[in-house]
């Protein structure tokens, strides 16, 4: 569906949508309905919160992105018929942001309140989201923001509605030619705060600047092209 908004046309989704069904999610095409754009670094394409909503979620559910960023999630949500909770602690990062907090530290959200959290956690300190608020994990280094990263599972535990899904993506990351398995120890946070793993969807990536800054120059390692889509479940048993 479009609108036009003046003499601009707005479409409100995509011309050509179907809904994944396998664990292998690819969008050559970013997405660009309605304000979505790639302008914000590191930003997810709307595409897997789209499929996120529609497969975990149903109308007037109550959405959580703790990492908000750009609004990407809450937009989708919106479009969709959800509610949604945005959190992020750069308070810069979004025109539609909804709260300044912390991920690690979610008092104004009630146990046992959320439907599905769909969010996208920055990669360490691959790219830094401020310039230095306290509590901005994307300055952490790798152990110190897995470190991090528990208190955020945890949270996200106590505020999602039991049989609730947390759905999650990130990748991994390279330093000095070596991968650090920042996907599946990110993932491993979450399964100790009790969380059920239900699916790891392997995303190809497409239009990486790292893969732009080294077309032509001899390398002796593989790009990394893949980020991780984990799909968890809230069990009865809580974990402290």
């Amino acid at each position: 569906m479009s609108k036009k908004k003046g003499e601009i046309l707005i479409r409100e989704a995509p011309e050509k949508f179907k809904l994944e069904d396998t664990t292998i999610w690819s969008f050559p095409e970013r997405g660009s309905w309605v304000t979505h754009s790639g302008k914000y670094r590191g930003n997810w394409s709307p595409y897997i919160p789209r499929n996120l909503i529609l497969r975990y979620s149903k109308k007037n559910d109550w959405i959580l992105d703790q990492f908000l960023g750009s609004g990407t999630t809450l937009i989708e949500a919106k479009l969709l018929g959800r509610n949604a909770i945005g959190v992020d602690i750069n308070q810069e990062s979004s025109k539609i942001f909804t709260k300044q907090g912390n991920a690690t530290e979610l008092s104004f959200i009630k146990d046992d309140s959320i439907d599905l959290i769909c969010t996208h956690p920055p990669y360490a300190d691959i790219i830094r989201y401020s310039k230095k608020i306290p509590g901005d994990i994307s300055h952490l280094k790798y152990e110190e923001f897995l470190m991090a990263l528990e208190q955020v599972a945890r949270e996200a535990y106590r505020v999602l509605k039991k049989q609730g899904i947390c759905a999650f993506m990130i990748g991994d990351i390279r330093r000095a030619g070596y991968v650090l398995p920042l996907g599946m120890n990110s993932m491993q946070k979450f399964v100790d705060a009790g969380f059920k793993l239900k699916e790891i969807v392997i995303k190809e990536q497409h239009n990486c600047r790292a893969a732009d800054y080294w077309d032509g120059k001899e390398r002796n390692f593989l790009m990394l092209a893949h980020e991780y889509i984990f799909i968890l479940k809230k069990t009865d048993d809580y974990k402290s």
